[in-house]
């Protein structure tokens, strides 16, 4: 029996140093997580530790195989996470960009220099029974849900709807959740310094992934209350959900963890989770889960025949329970039910 021959350590180590260099080099640049290509990086040069005393030739190219299949797999499954997660629609010029009635553009900054748009609609009756931020879907833009923000204007609320970034004609594009964060924290910070508006009179409305941004808004910042609608309770659980086949150990080289469930549990405000029985999208399980975790006070509306689009689909009937949640919570708050706010945070 032939004994293999060993491969002259020094190349081996140099060919492995120069594969897990461009591991990282293309997986940070590729994807601007540094933390998540490093850990394959530490993956890789652990196997090339243990291996190090018996590196063949043989060896060295089953290593390079597999430094290849992990990049390929980690940048495969990353493409996939984003184009699950965002469906932006960009600017294109036309009538359904003029703002709702009572409507106006409003232009909001965040950190990086760019700009968010907006519409903030007043009620049409004055004075207003309460603010609403309203953070909308991963479809579409602001025009979508332009015709809402009317309604719940005619409600007497005060409504400013915003575009992420990449959405509309917001400038810039998102790459992760701590951006969603960022953007949803700059929209509540324009209503409390540019519009005045209370914490107790601001409450926060979320629309499917819109729903993580207010979550986690009102975990940290104090606010009148919270209606999370088709809501999810973390990215792992719905990438069981939609992808059954992946399985649930490699949800770690997902970029976005988006632990409402979690989240929710922070929050200091009544809270209203609505999610149909017949939500293809997300299942009414993390509906369940959500309103489990949540504090109380807490209402929990399952539609029976609803779908993902609630409000879309169950009319005047919907739009009257939310309403009416708002309306009686709103008129109950008070100062004192607030929390220290703190900066964004996974």
């Amino acid at each position: 029996m032939t004994t293999p021959t060993v491969f002259n350590r020094n190349n081996a180590r140099l060919a492995v140093s120069l594969l897990l260099t461009t591991t990282i080099v293309i997986c940070g640049w590729l994807w601007r997580d540094v933390i998540a290509a490093n850990w394959l990086a530490v993956l890789l040069i652990g196997s090339a530790l243990i291996a190090k005393p018996f590196i063949t030739r043989r060896g060295l190219r089953r290593l390079c195989d597999l430094a290849l299949t992990l990049v390929i797999l980690f940048c495969a499954l990353r493409w996939l996470e984003h184009a699950m997660t965002y469906h932006p629609v960009g600017y294109t010029p036309g009538p359904q960009w003029q703002p709702p009635a009572n409507g106006m553009d409003v232009w909001i900054p965040v950190p990086n220099g760019d700009k968010l748009h907006g519409w903030f609609v007043k009620a049409a009756q004055q004075p207003a029974t309460a603010t609403l931020l309203y953070c909308h879907g991963n479809g579409g833009n602001l025009t979508n849900v332009g015709w809402y923000a009317e309604a719940l204007a005619e409600a007497r609320f005060d409504v400013l709807v915003f575009d992420y970034r990449g959405y509309g004609r917001s400038a810039g594009k998102l790459t992760d959740e701590w951006g969603l964060y960022a953007d949803a924290d700059a929209a509540y910070e324009y209503l409390r310094r540019e519009r005045g508006v209370a914490p107790e009179h601001l409450a926060l409305y979320g629309l499917s992934l819109g729903t993580t941004a207010a979550i986690d808004l009102a975990a940290r910042k104090p606010c009148a209350a919270l209606v999370v609608e088709s809501g999810l309770s973390s990215a792992s659980e719905l990438a069981s959900a939609a992808l059954p086949w992946l399985p649930s150990w490699l949800h770690w080289l997902g970029k976005n963890r988006f632990e409402s469930a979690r989240k929710i549990a922070k929050a200091r405000c009544p809270v209203l989770i609505t999610h149909g029985m017949r939500d293809e999208i997300i299942p009414v399980e993390q509906g369940r889960k959500l309103f489990a975790a949540a504090p109380e006070p807490k209402q929990l509306e399952i539609i029976e025949g609803g779908d993902h689009n609630l409000i879309g689909n169950q009319g005047k009937a919907y739009f009257d329970k939310v309403t009416r949640f708002l309306q009686q919570t709103v008129t109950a708050a008070k100062p004192a039910n607030t929390i220290k706010a703190v900066p964004a945070a996974p």
